[in-house]
């Protein structure tokens, strides 16, 4: 399922927040634990945040208020990163799917209140697209 696939982006681009220099280590370790299927996409996202990061981060700040993205809560940085991703380069996921995964991934790994502020983010990415 895609939904392993993203969770295990997640915890690589996390990770390279926290600790870059094992990130690679920790990226082949959970990649393995995928299906090929899964490990294709978890890769496909990966390629695509590291690619167009700066693209990503300008729209992710074009979305929030009041301050940029390099402030905000790490897992919550993660889980836009990928959701936009998504949504800007994956033409073949509906915008809403997106939203849908990324909200889930807030509740299971962030704060309380990271999945409506992901879910309002997302909604104004989705708006201006």
């Amino acid at each position: 399922m895609r939904k392993d696939a993203r969770e295990t982006a997640l915890k690589v681009l996390y990770s390279k927040t926290i600790n870059p220099d094992e990130a690679e280590r920790l990226e082949r370790g959970l990649c393995r634990k995928l299906s090929e299927e899964d490990r294709a996409f978890a890769e496909q996202l990966l390629r695509a945040v590291e690619e167009h990061g700066e693209d990503i981060v300008r729209v992710i700040d074009s979305n929030i208020r009041n301050f940029k993205a390099d402030r905000l809560f790490p897992v919550d940085r993660a889980v836009l990163t990928i959701a936009v991703a998504e949504i800007l380069y994956f033409d073949d996921i509906p915008p809403v799917v997106s939203v849908s995964e990324a909200v889930d991934l807030a509740q299971k790994y962030s704060t309380e209140t990271s999945a409506d502020f992901v879910n309002g983010v997302l909604s104004g990415v989705i708006a201006n697209v």
